[in-house]
């Protein structure tokens, strides 16, 4: 009796049982640990940059002195950050975001010249936003709020 054609076979399925051993092992160490934690990097990335871009955009929608101040300047946000909906608002005069993830967030103080008052609102994800600035020489007010 000749057994080589069975030789073949098994042969052939070792293979493909060690090819799919591999495959299973390189997808869970990257879906186990890897790929997550690239994610929540990207994330955390992403929220500082949009909060820095917030506080430029802060500071840049303030014109220099002048007798009567308003101006209202568009500012572009993420929809979303790490697939999830967040919030800018103010305490004081810092700029908060604020995210469902820990991981995600911060604080930053826009530079605004001596003349500004008060910095106050808020801006929810996924809403066109805008800086107001309204007031006087000696007395401007910065406003957050979604756009009208």
């Amino acid at each position: 009796m000749d057994n080589r054609a069975l030789s073949t076979v098994v042969e052939k399925l070792l293979s493909m049982g060690l090819v799919l051993l591999y495959i299973g092992l390189v997808t869970t160490t990257l879906y186990g640990g890897t790929v997550p934690a690239y994610q929540s990097a990207v994330g955390a990335e992403l929220g500082d940059r949009t909060l820095a871009e917030a506080t430029a955009r802060v500071e840049q929608a303030v014109p220099p002195a002048a007798r009567a101040v308003s101006a209202t300047v568009r500012v572009s946000l993420p929809d979303t950050i790490d697939g999830v909906g967040y919030t800018i608002q103010t305490d004081g005069d810092t700029l908060v975001l604020d995210h469902p993830d820990p991981e995600i967030g911060g604080r930053t103080q826009p530079l605004l010249p001596d003349r500004v008052d008060t910095l106050e609102g808020e801006w929810q994800s996924g809403s066109s936003t805008v800086v107001v600035v309204s007031g006087t020489r000696g007395s401007v007010a910065v406003t957050l709020e979604a756009e009208r």
